[in-house]
């Protein structure tokens, strides 16, 4: 099968497409025909060994895993024989983690894991970027305990964690006050954002309103430069580890000293959140925001793109069926 394959790190020109084994699928596993993936952040990070800590998971020297990405969707083409959930021809989409191998023709994957059928009505290519970012959003939203009335924040609303965040928050009954450039202010108040701030005209740590929650969906910022958004009991929360990989340690201190606090929670990845996710687009309440479609014999100028900084959800990649 084709797949994108880097056998050592570097820019994106260290991807090539080449042909590897096809995966067979173990009796737990269902066999998926790709159809689309996506290319995120993650993917950029460790085909970069950026930061450099990513080599003590990934590999020191060279990448143990040669084939990226973990979002995809597509249609069963076998299964395992203790398999009973999924059957042939069943058309899925879902999240391999840290198994990695969406940016292939083909993906092997436990019938436990976060996998489901594709919602109703909607393509390989609009379901394969519903997983990713949304699940750690989700995993976020749940972290803070967000109810119905509660103010948030959003910093960094257009990318695939923040858009998806935008939107798990108005359907629990959040004011949602959301930060993005200025291009891209009615974009977000069309995902759900009651208020905007533009970034590029004011600073949002500067904001007079108080917050229940702050999420930094882009880990650009610090809980030391948000604290005083927060409400007395406020959380803030982020995407990164960030200055000093302070967050995991704030998240064990803060909480032990009352008022303001930290929150870095680890996401889950089952299939539970795979089906809610389906509910979710199902009933209108969550579509995935998507930039630009690419080929997968196009990932290397795909990877350009999105490591300028400039994309706005997801960027997805079409796999070509033989």
């Amino acid at each position: 099968m084709k797949a994108a394959v880097h056998t050592r790190y570097g820019p994106p020109d260290v991807v090539r497409i080449t042909e590897v084994d096809k995966p067979t699928p173990k009796d737990n596993e269902v066999l998926v025909k790709v159809h689309a993936t996506t290319l995120n952040r993650t993917d950029c990070g460790l085909r970069g060994a950026e930061p450099f800590i990513n080599r003590f998971f990934t590999g020191l020297i060279r990448p143990r895993v040669t084939v990226l990405g973990n979002e995809f969707a597509g249609a069963v083409e076998a299964v395992g024989r203790r398999v009973t959930s999924f059957e042939v021809s069943d058309r899925v989409f879902g999240f391999s983690g840290s198994r990695f191998g969406a940016h292939a023709e083909y993906l092997a994957i436990p019938e436990d894991g976060f996998v489901a059928t594709m919602p109703a009505n909607f393509s390989y290519e609009q379901a394969a970027p519903s997983t990713e970012g949304s699940h750690y959003a989700l995993s976020l939203v749940r972290a803070a305990r967000v109810r119905s009335g509660h103010d948030v924040l959003v910093n960094g609303a257009t990318g695939a964690i923040g858009s998806a965040a935008v939107q798990l928050l108005k359907h629990l009954g959040a004011a949602v006050t959301a930060v993005c450039s200025t291009e891209h202010v009615e974009l977000v108040k069309d995902l759900g954002a009651d208020r905007v701030i533009d970034y590029t005209a004011e600073d949002f740590t500067k904001d007079e309103q108080g917050y229940d929650v702050v999420l930094d969906a882009v880990g650009k910022s610090s809980f030391g430069r948000c604290k005083r958004l927060l409400k007395p009991r406020g959380v803030y929360l982020s995407t990164d580890l960030g200055p000093l990989s302070q967050n995991p340690i704030l998240a064990l201190i803060t909480p032990l000293l009352g008022g303001k606090k930290v929150r870095f929670p680890i996401p889950k990845q089952d299939q539970e959140m795979a089906r809610y996710f389906k509910e979710l687009i199902e009933s209108g309440a969550f579509k995935p925001l998507i930039d630009r479609r690419y080929r997968l014999d196009q990932i290397v100028e795909a990877y350009r793109y999105v490591e300028t900084g400039q994309k706005i959800g997801n960027v997805v990649l079409s796999v070509e069926p033989r």
